[in-house]
């Protein structure tokens, strides 16, 4: 469902994952690991606001690393629809509104046993979600043991497991990534009013496609629903969409 593989029309992306990769290992090969975290007490008491930078591109494990990064790769997707200038204010909106509503929450719930919430783009990675889940069709559907998934099921299930990785420190982030992500698509503040944003544009893509692109989809053994679904997910691109089409037969 991605489009074409690699990092193909998704600078950002590719720089973001980059980030996150040398920072997880570079912390890990020093040993802080088990220290990372944003803190309410280093962001607005401390003012250590090079933390809320430097700690949103690391992860605390390798397991979060793996699923974090394979989940940021799959969401270049947004990208290649809206522009890398477009995405780079998502990005940026996703991260702040994500980390500081995360810290806010600390110093309202005042829980002993919760005063860190973990490292990493969460708030990248959940509030990609919102888009995920509205403007992503479903290509392919299919059963094991008699329980239904489709090729979204998988994406779904790494997230949940990076949302569980550290409890109650990753469910927080994952919950602040998703409400920022809901703000952003409400466009609640205005956000896409920004320079290199346009106030209409959505994550969505087209939402026609062309009969003659079906039919050449259709004709080469894909299932029509599919082939439609495929064209408007890459915007009526029919070599994307062949790829989106050929991915999803090969989960």
């Amino acid at each position: 469902m991605g489009g074409p593989s690699g990092f193909h029309n998704a600078p950002v992306t590719r720089a973001i994952v980059i980030a996150c990769a040398l920072f997880t290992i570079f912390v890990g090969i020093q040993g802080r690991s088990s220290t990372l975290g944003l803190s309410y007490q280093d962001i607005f008491i401390k003012l250590r606001l090079w933390r809320l930078i430097a700690l949103v591109f690391t992860l605390s494990s390798t397991p979060e690393l793996m699923f974090g990064l394979y989940l940021l790769y799959y969401f270049r997707v947004f990208e290649r629809q809206i522009g890398s200038n477009k995405y780079s204010v998502f990005i940026l909106f996703s991260m702040i509104v994500s980390s500081l509503s995360g810290v806010l929450v600390l110093a309202l719930l005042k829980d002993p046993t919760l005063n860190i919430l973990a490292s990493g783009p969460y708030g990248l990675i959940f509030s990609s979600y919102i888009p995920f889940y509205f403007d992503i069709p479903v290509s392919n559907r299919f059963s094991v043991f008699g329980i239904r998934f489709s090729d979204k099921s998988f994406i779904y299930l790494a997230g949940l497991q990076l949302l569980l990785s550290s409890w109650k420190r990753s469910i927080i982030p994952g919950i602040c990534g998703l409400l920022a992500g809901s703000l952003y698509r409400l466009n609640v503040f205005g956000i896409r009013r920004m320079k290199g944003n346009n106030p209409s544009t959505h994550f969505s893509p087209t939402t026609e496609a062309p009969e003659d692109s079906i039919a050449t989809l259709v004709a080469m053994g894909f299932d029509r629903n599919s082939a439609r679904q495929a064209l408007v997910q890459a915007r009526n691109d029919i070599n994307m969409a062949t790829n989106i089409l050929l991915e999803a037969q090969s989960h």
